[in-house]
This record gives C-alpha cells, structure tokens and sequence, in this order.
C-alpha cells in the first residue's frame, strides 16, 4: 500500500485553482468549521501562530475527515521540526524565507529519505505511516510530499530563478507583507513598487512551470495574480474574519442599543 494521494499536489501540477484560507486561530473546533466552509486548502500556521507540533497534529486528524487539504507551515525550514511535522501526518509543507538556491536544495533534503536525502527514518511511530499501517510509505511517501518555499525579502527576489531551478519544490509562494517591509514600506503592502515586484516574481515562476502562490487580502491583486497563472492563492485568514466579526457585532449592538 502506498503513501495517501496528495490532491493539492496533483491539482497544483494540473495548473488547476487552489483557493485556500490562513489558520492562525489554533483551535479545533476553528479547524473544522473551517474545513467544511469550501475552501480547496486551509494553512496551519506555526510562524505567527501559537501552534506547536500538537496543536497542529490535532488539526491535522480534524481536517482528515474532510475535503479541504492541509498545508503547514513551519516557524522556520529547519530539518528537526520539517521531520516532526511530515510524521505527524503533513504532505504539503510551506517554508517561509527562503533566500537561496542552497536553502531550497536543503528543503528538498530534508523532506526525502536517505539515500537522496536526510530526513530521519522513523515512520513505525508516525501517524504519516498510519502507524505502520502503509507497508509501502518509505518508498512512496516523497511522490505525495508537496514543498512550497516562501520568497518574502529582497535577498530571496535575487536569487528567484535559482530556487526555481531546483528539482522538487513543486511551489514558490510571495510574501506581500515581508516583501513591503523589506523594501522600506512596513505596512504598505499594497504600495505600487511592491505589487509591481510580486507580479514579476509570480510572472517568473509560472513560466519556470512551477506553481505560483500567495496570500492577500487585496482582491484586485488576488485576481491579478490568478490571470498571471498563479494557482495557489490564499483570500482570507481567520484571525482578521473573526475580529472583523466580532467588532463588527459589537459596534452594531452598541449602535442599536445604546
């Protein structure tokens, strides 16, 4: 029996629309009312989110059950915590601030099994294998692992067409707020020197034949993205849903009450 198929994998390598949804709220009970909403990809976030390795585990087992794909991100591209999370049960993985061809390749690295490359042999423990439930899942498990890599400075937009050039990142993802504040407009995401910098990297990577992604709030940037190709693109985070909500409720109570 073989690793699970991985349908956000196939459907980014089809050039088929990905529409998904930020998750930094680090609930379940968030998690699957998220996952039965409609979005085709929901990202557990770890970078800016006070999720650890079993918060994300338990949303992971919540999304399971539904249609909605997973994506997790990692704080950080390191080997240690990319094994902890693939064995906790991740097949797509988006690995912010990378700034580099080698970097990339380190990925690349660390999501294969030796011998092409690093990653710990321990899936007789992991939920991944189904607890050695899929006999095949060391040989066939890299084929259904999704790597995106997170372009989001200036230092990452130089070394662009390296990261493109290496073999098994299946995505490359724009960060607009990092991007901003790296070129001197913290907080103006939306400044025209910025935007006209996404829209050339999403350009590059789409003709690289690689999968291009983002997230924005920015719904003229989401669909002009979406015309440049890019197939991964991410249109709302549940933090800002839910406080826009919540004030909103207040705001109006008060208004009609008070």
């Amino acid at each position: 029996m073989p690793a699970p198929h991985n349908p956000f994998k196939a459907a980014l390598k089809n050039g088929e629309l990905q529409i998904g949804c930020w998750m930094g709220l680090a609930d379940t009970y968030v998690a699957e009312i998220s996952a039965g909403a409609g979005f085709d990809w929901l990202c557990v976030d770890s970078e800016h989110a006070p999720n650890d390795l079993r918060s994300i585990t338990a949303q992971l087992q919540v999304l399971a059950a539904r249609d909605t794909h997973a994506v997790v991100r990692p704080p950080i591209g390191e080997t240690w915590i990319i094994k902890q999370f693939l064995d906790a049960g991740a097949q797509s993985l988006l690995i912010p601030m990378v700034e580099s061809g080698a970097q990339a390749q380190e990925l690349v690295d660390a999501v294969t099994y030796p011998p092409h490359g690093v990653r710990g042999v321990g899936s007789a423990l992991a939920r991944a294998s189904d607890f050695s439930g899929i006999a095949d899942y060391l040989t066939t498990a890299r084929d259904e692992i999704c790597l995106l890599v997170q372009v989001e400075n200036q230092k990452g937009m130089a070394a662009l067409d390296d990261i493109l050039a290496v073999e098994g990142v299946d995505g490359v993802f724009i960060g607009p707020a990092d991007l901003a504040a790296d070129m001197g407009f913290i907080g103006q995401a939306g400044a025209a020197d910025v935007k006209a910098a996404v829209v050339d990297a999403i350009t590059r990577i789409v003709a690289s034949g690689k999968a291009a992604g983002i997230l924005t709030l920015d719904t003229d940037l989401q669909e002009t993205c979406r015309d440049l190709g890019a197939t991964f693109i991410a249109t709302e985070i549940d933090v800002t849903l839910f406080a826009k909500g919540m004030r909103s409720a207040a705001r109006t109570a008060a208004e009609r009450l008070r």
